[in-house]
């Protein structure tokens, strides 16, 4: 085989391109260059829409346990805060695990969100025939509401109340989520995948360490630590690194689901396994009793507030800034209590002023249009001074 002049000319050329590095920058392996980064379109005539979710906070943690209902047997998995997304395979593992203890032909899932799907595919393959009671499908249900990021200690518990048992509990659901998510991978539409994250700060990272710790006065639990070993640790970059306008830049890499396409694949998935949904609305206990199934899962989230009269829930409100899409932008960042995460289906753009305790008993779903747009502006004044 003749090896072709112009090929070898231009491959020793590229070669020679990669041994110079004229742009290296002191302190940063070459493997570590940051890439191009497309700036993001950050103006409030962009935004295309907006949407408040309600997260479902418990103090304890997630409600794991079983009741009966007269012959129906109970399994609650509900009240993940803001880590239902990033929990649920794990969660609904356990749950599951509790059902199938009965050994049944049929199995309920109330509920249609995070929680409710993935239990629902569970069981499934657990060899359940299972059927979806829900008021409402995934698209409008307030799952889909959600950031879409991997944040499985977000809002999870308070450290004090759950106990120094939890933490034990909470990795054996994220490590066994973390575990399913990467079957997830790859797929056509991306519905789940890595991505930079930035985080950019105008002071030293000691001082927003100590704000943060700070604004955390209810001691919400962090476990992160427990899994440290699973993605890789954040780094600092040095100045001249990236194109921020900023002091302070450190990187990482995250998890990030992209729900639209992610949900679609769930559903999808589930009819074809032979699922059944339907559309229903129950208003106490004793309706769910009544289902021709003796097994049901419990996956109504904020729902089950008022359904199960549990007053530990404690609504969390967010609320979401979409801009219209850009498929060159593929990282994410944090700014000035601003979060930004691009998704296939949008660019996220979360106020997050206060940390934790934003929002926190807000159960107020109106739209703020005035949050999304200061939100947008601290962006969009960001790349005003992009290099």
């Amino acid at each position: 085989m003749t090896l072709d002049r112009r090929l070898l000319l231009g491959s020793l050329a590229a070669l020679g391109g990669c041994a110079a590095q004229p742009g290296r920058i002191p302190g940063l392996a070459v493997e570590d260059v940051v890439p191009p980064l497309a700036p993001v379109r950050a103006h409030p005539d962009r935004l295309f829409d907006i949407t408040v979710c309600l997260r479902p906070f418990r103090a304890a943690g997630p409600r794991l346990d079983t009741e009966m209902l007269g012959d129906t047997l109970v399994v609650h998995n509900y009240g993940h805060g803001g880590s239902g997304w990033s929990l649920s395979w794990g969660s609904g593992t356990i749950a599951v695990g509790k059902a199938m203890e009965r050994s049944p032909r049929e199995i309920a899932v109330i509920g249609c969100g995070a929680l409710g799907l993935t239990s629902a595919i569970l069981a499934q393959r657990a060899g359940a025939s299972v059927t979806i009671y829900c008021k409402e499908l995934l698209q409008q249900a307030r799952s889909a509401r959600a950031t879409g990021g991997w944040t499985p200690d977000s809002r999870i518990c308070l450290e004090d109340t759950a106990g120094p048992q939890f933490g034990a509990l909470w990795e054996q659901m994220a490590r066994v989520s973390w575990k399913n998510w990467r079957s997830w991978l790859g797929l056509p539409g991306n519905p789940v995948c890595f991505s930079d994250r930035y985080v950019l700060s105008d002071t030293p990272f000691e001082e927003v360490r100590a704000t943060s710790e700070a604004r955390n006065t209810m001691r919400f639990g962090e476990y992160q630590h427990l899994i440290s070993d699973l993605t890789p640790r954040p780094q600092v970059l040095p100045p001249g690194a990236t194109p921020f306008p900023v002091a302070h830049v450190r990187r990482s890499e995250t998890l990030q689901f992209n729900i639209h396409d992610y949900g679609h694949q769930l559903m999808s998935d589930f009819r074809l396994a032979g699922g059944k949904v339907e559309i229903r609305e129950f208003h106490a206990p004793g309706e769910i009793a009544a289902l021709k199934e003796k097994v049901v899962i419990n996956c109504t989230g904020y729902g089950a507030r008022a359904l199960w009269k549990d007053e530990s829930i404690v609504p969390v409100r967010g609320q979401i800034g979409w801009l219209i899409p850009q498929p060159e932008v593929n990282y994410g960042f944090f700014y000035r209590d601003v979060s930004v995460l691009s998704r296939t289906d949008g660019i996220v753009v979360q106020a997050l002023e206060g940390g934790d305790l934003k929002g926190y008993n807000d159960d107020h779903e109106v739209i703020d249009r005035e949050e999304s747009v200061r939100a947008v502006k601290v962006i969009e004044e960001l790349y005003s001074r992009f290099k």
